[in-house]
């Protein structure tokens, strides 16, 4: 049966004794490329896993990633994700924005009557603002519930 360990703490562990894999894979009982391999991300055997266990002087399970705790950060990750997508297609949209609305003066000058263009402008002005208030929103909400 094969455990999925937390080769990022494991490391860190390691590195915060000044262990290098060769003396941390002595003091564990351990190969040196099975070190490595944990150390990469790959799975450990249960023996593996207590080699590393008793060479650290901690419980078993305090090497396994919490399978809560490892749902709960790509949860936290897709958020985070979704929230800095929804903004860059807002600032998108605002560039957009500004660049119509030099194009709608433009146009106005042009035709000699500024205030022809005024309705686009309005409504566009319309979809910015509530664009703005929804990704402000879902940013609060998203943001928070995460602190639940």
């Amino acid at each position: 049966m094969s455990f999925k360990v937390d080769a990022a703490k494991i490391k860190r562990w390691r590195e915060e004794r000044q262990w290098s894999q060769e003396h941390f894979a002595d003091l564990a009982g351990i190969g040196l490329r099975t070190i490595q391999r944990i150390e990469n991300g790959e799975t450990a055997s249960r023996d593996s896993l207590m080699a590393l266990a008793a060479a650290f002087n901690v419980d078993t399970m305090a090497l396994c990633i919490d399978p809560e705790t490892e749902a709960t950060d790509r949860l936290r990750e897709k958020n985070r994700r979704a929230r800095a997508g929804i903004l860059l297609s807002f600032w998108i949209h605002l560039a957009s924005y500004v660049l119509g609305m030099v194009v709608f003066i433009g146009i106005g000058l042009g035709i000699g009557n500024v205030g022809e263009m005024a309705w686009p402008a309005i409504w566009w002005t319309v979809g910015i603002v509530a664009h703005g208030a929804t990704t402000a929103i879902i940013h609060v909400v998203t943001h928070y519930s995460e602190q639940l």
